[in-house]
């Protein structure tokens, strides 16, 4: 296959959230009788929150990457004039004065935390299906929809007994009104269930704008609005055949779903993954080739990490360079390398990330992010079966045992405890800013909070 070009991700946690879970034997077009989606109140600041009881209703800002925009917000907060996707730096003075507390972001802590909220939600339903690090979709079916409100009110209470975490459930008979009883569980209670015909579900829907609408967004709000569609029922009421025209299959589906025909189903396990990003932007502009290297040897790391973890081997890498969109003058690059035999080796990725710099690193611009994308991904079974089957090369075991004992050593002491000598120190210039960075106080010995007596 041909290797694609190297490309930047979004900034986003570099952990991915826990793959959904799936009972076994679940037919793939089975449809419950009910869904319910349970969200977690402004996630970010609730996982500051929980080791600061001062700061309960207070206000509490998260950041992004490097401390840049404003990615979480409480209500608090908001009342006092902020609001999210703000750049900090503009505003900063104004946070301090009006007394937000502001953390960096904290990924180990909300990935643990966000594990720990699934577990309880287990330990309600036989099955979820995990769609964001804090939202997940819980089919209901047979007793369960016959309870739907109390099961939705047990999984609220022990998430929040087990974990300390607000959450709010909304209810509906397809994904799509889930979504929007529980965007109007924020103002009217802890768990809503907008039953199909009844006046509940009609006031929400006149009172939801389309671009609110799950699957809606901006783009197609504005085009349903310039169409006279300026609320949800409006859209419900759309010819599905003029919503599909106009808004394409999705548009239509969305139209169903708010009918309450269950047109977003799909599998609840998790779907084979393509390629595998690891990026981020530097917390100071890179010029020089070794610091580039080192911090492409830890995206290697990070991403051969969780590809063993899903149990995945790579056929191939890139990586890639770039100055960023306001430099004085853009520039980006990037270069790909096989991977023969594929594998999640982390001394194999680096080794790869290393020849691709050799071969597009170009000196004088100042790179603002770099990252490895991994594709051709395949379980092993695939890559013996591409390979020639029984008679392909086997892998190196003592490789397979090396990456299992880092992997055990990582995940007991704490990322980063084994690693590679190319990655440089452990605290590089290029590494994210992170000032207001807090405690990851429920994977790290060393960040337990003390109580004194």
């Amino acid at each position: 296959m041909r290797a694609p070009s190297p490309t930047a991700s979004a900034g986003r946690a570099p952990a991915p959230a826990p793959a959904p879970r799936r009972r076994a034997g679940r037919p793939g077009g089975w449809r419950p009788a009910l869904w319910a989606l349970v969200d977690c109140n402004t996630f970010y600041c609730s996982c500051e929150r929980l080791f600061r009881p001062d700061l309960a209703g207070k206000p509490v800002a998260v950041l992004s990457n490097n401390d840049g925009c404003v990615v979480a917000i409480t209500p608090e907060a908001k009342a006092l004039g902020f609001r999210g996707g703000e750049v900090y730096f503009k505003r900063e003075a104004e946070f301090r004065r009006a007394g937000v507390a502001v953390f960096s972001s904290n990924y180990a802590l909300y990935g643990d935390v966000s594990r720990r909220v699934m577990l309880a939600m287990e330990s309600v339903v036989p099955e979820i299906c995990q769609y964001s690090i804090d939202e997940s979709f819980v089919p209901l079916a047979g007793a369960l929809a016959s309870q739907a409100e109390e099961v939705g009110r047990v999984l609220h209470d022990r998430v929040r007994a087990w974990v300390g975490v607000p959450v709010r459930v909304g209810i509906g008979a397809t994904r799509t009104l889930a979504k929007l009883s529980n965007h109007w569980a924020k103002r009217i209670s802890r768990v809503l269930h907008l039953e199909l015909g009844s006046g509940g579900l009609e006031e929400c829907l006149e009172g939801t704008p389309p671009e609110d609408v799950w699957g809606i967004g901006g783009r197609l709000g504005a085009r349903l609005r310039r169409l006279g569609i300026d609320n949800a029922r409006k859209l419900r009421d759309m010819d599905p055949a003029e919503a599909g025209k106009r808004l394409t299959v999705t548009g239509q589906r969305t139209v169903l779903e708010l009918r309450g025909v269950q047109c977003i189903t799909g599998d609840l396990g998790p779907q084979p993954r393509k390629t595998l990003v690891s990026s981020r932007s530097f917390g100071a502009k890179v010029e020089d080739r070794r610091e580039l290297a080192e911090a492409l040897a830890w995206h290697a790391s990070t991403a051969g990490a969780r590809l063993r973890a899903e149990g995945l081997l790579a056929a191939g890498l890139s990586i890639f360079l770039d100055t960023g969109y306001y430099a004085e003058e853009p520039f980006r690059t990037g270069a790909a390398a096989a991977l023969e035999p594929p594998t999640s080796s982390t001394l194999a990725l680096a080794n790869a990330a290393r020849r691709a710099l050799e071969a597009c690193y170009r000196p004088g611009p100042l790179y603002a992010k770099c990252g490895v994308m991994l594709f051709d991904l395949m379980t092993s079974e695939e890559a013996r079966a591409a390979r020639g089957g029984l008679f392909a090369e086997a892998p190196d075991p003592r490789s397979d045992d090396l990456m299992r004992a880092l992997d055990v050593i990582n995940a007991k002491h704490g990322k980063g405890t084994v690693r590679l000598l190319s990655e440089g120190s452990r605290a590089p210039r290029w590494a994210m800013r992170r000032e207001r960075l807090s405690r990851v106080s429920t994977t790290d010995w060393d960040s337990l909070p003390c109580v004194k007596a």
